[in-house]
């Protein structure tokens, strides 16, 4: 598994919600196929998974209170808006805001890819053009992207769900995408 991302290329991997399309951080062959299959511009805000709270800090500025909330909501199905910091790439971050998406997975095997990569991963939830959900069902993901993705873990159907997005940027954080993940002691 880690050994396709240190080459480059794409995967495709379980997550706490559902599949999602997963790259080394900083490949861009394997970001210019994520794009090409989702159809994706330069003003699209990519996701950093990330192992725990310490790699948070390296790609995101984090106050006391934000880290609190960090500390208590993580990890979980809930992904992040914050001020990129200088270590991403300026490629990831939103063009205009400069703000990318940051999540801590509780999924056992994408946890286990981060700790193996020692390093973030890059990631786009596995929604097609003109879908709504990502795909769950690896023997679909399959037959529809197998000469796309250069590597699919098939861990079975997974439920289909996406991540709660919140945007940190300002006080109080605000909720731009009520999903799996409960952000009740964030927001009131």
């Amino acid at each position: 598994m880690v050994d396709a991302l240190h080459s480059d290329q794409l995967i495709i991997y379980p997550t706490d919600t559902s599949y999602a399309f997963g790259c080394r951080l900083g490949s861009k062959q394997a970001l210019d196929k994520l794009k090409l299959i989702r159809q994706l511009d330069d003003r699209h805000q990519f996701t950093l998974l990330c192992r725990d709270l310490s790699e948070i800090a390296t790609f995101a500025s984090v106050d006391n209170q934000q880290f609190k909330w960090l500390k208590a909501s993580t990890p979980a199905p809930i992904t992040f808006v914050w001020p990129a910091s200088k270590e991403v790439p300026k490629k990831l971050a939103h063009p205009k805001k400069k703000t990318n998406g940051i999540r801590v997975p509780s999924n056992p095997i994408a946890q286990s890819l981060l700790s193996e990569l020692d390093a973030p991963l890059l990631t786009s939830s596995l929604v097609l053009p003109e879908q709504d959900l990502p795909l769950d069902d690896p023997f679909i993901i399959e037959e529809q992207l197998s000469n796309q993705a250069d590597l699919l873990i098939n861990a079975g159907v997974l439920t289909t769900k996406l991540s709660t997005v919140i945007d940190m940027t300002d006080y109080p954080p605000t909720l731009i995408r009520q999903g799996a993940g409960d952000v009740s002691a964030i927001i009131d």
